[in-house]
Parts: C-alpha cells; structure tokens; sequence
C-alpha cells in the first residue's frame, strides 16, 4: 500500500476504535451517574465502562505505534504535524496570559468603567438577604 502513494501524508484506514471509545465514555459517564445516585448497578457499570475505555485506549495507541514503526506511514511531514501543533498551543496560551494580565493591569490602572478611577465597586446592599445569595 506504501508503493502506490503518491503524496506523502498518512491516510488512516477506517478503524472500530473511535466507536468503542465514545460506548465505553458513554459506559462511564452514565455508571458515575448511576453510581452518585443509588442506582442499582452503577457501580458496576462505571468500572466496566472505566476497563472499557482503558482497553480502547491501550488498543488505539498500539495501532498507532505500529503504524508509526512498523509499517512507516509516518513520514517526516506527518511527524510535522505534532510539532506545530504544539507550538501553536504554546503561542495560544502565551497570547491568552498576555491578555488576561493585560486586562487585569488595565482594569487596575484605569479602572472598570471608563476613566473614573473607579475600581472594582462592591454592590449595593438592599437592606434584606436574596434568598441565601452569597453576593449580597
């Protein structure tokens, strides 16, 4: 199958692990569920779901690493993807903090509405609690 490509990106083949994945996340997610209430089952449930998203897991990856190894359909292009990947998350999150404590620096320079200087202003207290309210 290698000899007739002629590009040189990995096309995967259809695999059963992406269904087997969402059915055992399914598995968990309504045993936890079952289980946080006193459901029947549950219990049992959320660790057949937890063994079957494990074992999907295990299988996934290990179809993956024989691709990778084995068979040599990740090129040196395909093995790019990963790395830029992983530069654009850092670049994100660089961007993210820088505007996050921009925002933050800002707001305490000048303020949360306008150029008032006035910074942060508790609420109005109405004289009676809001039904168990935090806030008020």
């Amino acid at each position: 199958m290698i000899e007739s490509q002629r590009h040189s990106y990995h096309l995967v083949d259809p695999s059963p692990w992406p269904i087997s994945g969402s059915l055992g996340a399914l598995a968990t997610t309504v045993g936890g569920v079952m289980y946080m209430h006193p459901f029947q089952g549950g219990a049992t449930l959320l660790s057949l779901g937890l063994i079957f998203l494990l074992y999907t897991m295990f299988v996934w990856w290990r179809d993956v690493i024989r691709e990778s190894t084995l068979d040599g359909r990740h090129t040196k292009v395909v093995q790019l993807g990963p790395q830029y990947g992983f530069i654009l998350f850092i670049v994100s999150e660089v961007m993210f903090l820088f505007a996050f404590f921009f925002l933050c620096f800002f707001s305490f320079l000048f303020g949360t509405y306008g150029r008032d200087q006035r910074y942060l202003t508790p609420k109005r207290d109405w004289g009676f609690r809001s039904l168990g309210n935090p806030f008020s």
